[in-house]
């Protein structure tokens, strides 16, 4: 994926750009953006917004315009805390600050790849 080809990574880097352990890389097909060693969102190719979230919070969050269950392939379901978000419903800073607040607010108790 070519940063680019796809506006809302540049807006999701300034976004996290205040975040002292912030490592951007290539994964699962999107522009991943790790903090403190976790994913936390992810920008797909198509521009949605995948976000790591907590899982206890899954049901409340699907309420909110635009998200709906992630998926890693064509039917296949992430789970419970993992939510795509719609990139139209992200035009408004608000909405994209909204969204990265809920993946660092769980992100301290998410655990680490691997482990």
């Amino acid at each position: 994926m070519t940063d680019d080809r796809i506006p809302l990574v540049d807006r999701v880097r300034g976004a996290l750009a205040d975040q002292p352990s912030t490592l951007e890389k290539p994964m699962f097909g999107c522009r991943a953006f790790m903090v403190d060693d976790k994913l936390a969102v992810a920008v797909r190719t198509n521009s949605d917004l995948l976000v790591r979230i907590d899982p206890t919070r899954h049901d409340e969050l699907l309420r909110v315009a635009g998200a709906k269950p992630a998926e890693m392939g064509a039917g296949r379901t992430m789970g419970p805390g993992w939510l795509d978000v719609a990139t139209d419903t992200l035009d408004d800073e608000d909405a994209l600050a909204f969204w990265i607040g809920v993946a660092l607010e769980y992100n301290p108790r998410a655990r680490r790849s691997g482990r």
